[in-house]
């Protein structure tokens, strides 16, 4: 009980200090302020763009592997030593279905953009995917009407096409598209299925494009002999290092490998986005702590400052407070408290200001922004900190003078 009264008693003289040097309290804060906007700010965007990111990184299957000709992730010099790897083929993908025992789907895919045409409606650039019918399952993408391929589909190379919704509303903005026929670059294609909505994964608008059987994808566009992309669903998330090291094993022996001899192949998986992500958004984080640092090192220094000040301007006060029975801890913790206060409102305005900026900058741009929770207790941790550090020098300073000499000041 005791040791509420004296905080309640220290916020009253703290806050009746406060009000007395207003503008000089406002601007000790403004230190405080910029090192707090600018971290929470920063901290907010982040924040943001690591759940976008997650969101679009997961629409690619955290349990799906891609095996390619080229991984991912390589420097600009290393290109060439990876371009005269003999190409995959859809040879490969069955025989790794044929091998796996843990792979739950194959699919191997083939992308290009063409023009799609009905009637007079038409959008270019459209990408196009030639697949199987197990990219349903590697890409959790079905159908919301009509059908997807089949494997009569594939084998007979029919001209059937499964579309987007964004295509289905823009070159069927007043009919059905169901048994219509479209064309991809002049050849005709009968649409049988209309793909669930799906939003976007990075740039690429997941509701325009046109999926059809690989077969009739090589017959059309003559890329017989292009790499294709092979996508594999693992049994869950847990399997998913597993099932990697399966699937080389599986693909040395298709390509023949010997034991000494390298992997003429890449298995690629979204984690490896991830890290290359974190790596980048790292340098913000850096950034971020640096300035945060110096403001909040400046503004913690400004109330270093103000509180001497205030400590020689209030010597006599200091005097007669311990002359009329206060304790060196009663003159410590007024000051401490005055400190934190002065903390606490930069702090909160500084939360306040960021709040702002971020929604602002989420607003005018494409960057997102999250405010989180821990964002409260971060403030708290800054008033905390930076109210003891800096404060803890002042107060030790007026809780040493001698009553005597207080009350002598002029």
């Amino acid at each position: 009980m005791r040791l509420f009264i004296y905080f309640g008693e220290g916020v009253k003289i703290a806050f009746e200090a406060l009000k007395s040097y207003k503008l000089r309290s406002i601007l000790t804060t403004l230190g405080i302020i910029i090192g707090v906007t600018t971290v929470i700010t920063i901290v907010a965007l982040i924040q943001g763009l690591n759940q976008a990111f997650s969101n679009q990184i997961s629409a690619l299957g955290s349990d799906v592997l891609y095996i390619d000709k080229f991984p991912w992730m390589m420097g600009g010099d290393t290109w060439w030593r990876y371009r005269n790897r003999p190409n995959l083929t859809i040879e490969d993908a069955e025989r790794v279905k044929e091998l796996s025992q843990m792979a739950r789907a194959v699919a191997p895919t083939l992308y290009t953009r063409r023009t799609v045409k009905f009637q007079e409606l038409s959008l270019d650039r459209t990408p196009v995917i030639g697949s199987t019918p197990d990219w349903v399952i590697t890409s959790n993408t079905f159908p919301e009407y009509g059908r997807f391929l089949t494997h009569n589909d594939v084998r007979r190379r029919r001209h059937v096409a499964m579309i987007g919704t964004g295509i289905a509303d823009q070159l069927f903005p007043n009919s059905d598209p169901l048994g219509e026929s479209i064309l991809i670059d002049g050849i005709k294609f009968t649409v049988v299925g209309i793909q669930e909505e799906k939003g976007k994964l990075f740039d690429n608008d997941l509701d325009a494009q046109v999926i059809i059987p690989i077969t009739a994808f090589q017959t059309a566009f003559g890329v017989r002999y292009r790499s294709v992309h092979i996508e594999v669903k693992a049994p869950s998330p847990e399997a998913l290092e597993d099932a990697e090291i399966e699937l080389t094993g599986v693909m040395r022996r298709v390509r023949g490998l010997k034991g000494n001899e390298e992997n003429n192949f890449a298995i690629n998986k979204q984690s490896m986005l991830m890290d290359t992500y974190k790596n980048l958004t790292g340098t913000l984080w850096a950034v971020a702590i640096g300035v945060g640092a110096i403001s909040l090192l400046v503004g913690g220094i400004g109330i270093m400052n103000i509180l001497l000040v205030s400590v020689t301007e209030r010597t006599r006060e200091i005097g007669i407070r311990k002359a009329l029975g206060a304790r060196r801890r009663d003159i410590l913790w007024q000051f401490l408290i005055e400190s934190m206060m002065i903390c606490a409102l930069g702090v909160f305005l500084g939360i306040l200001l960021a709040v702002g900026l971020a929604k602002l900058v989420e607003s005018t741009t494409p960057i997102p922004a999250a405010i989180t929770l821990w964002v409260a207790f971060l403030g708290i941790g800054f008033v905390v900190t930076i109210g003891l550090v800096f404060g803890i020098y002042p107060a030790h300073k007026a809780s040493k003078l001698n009553p005597i000499e207080a009350l002598r000041f002029e």
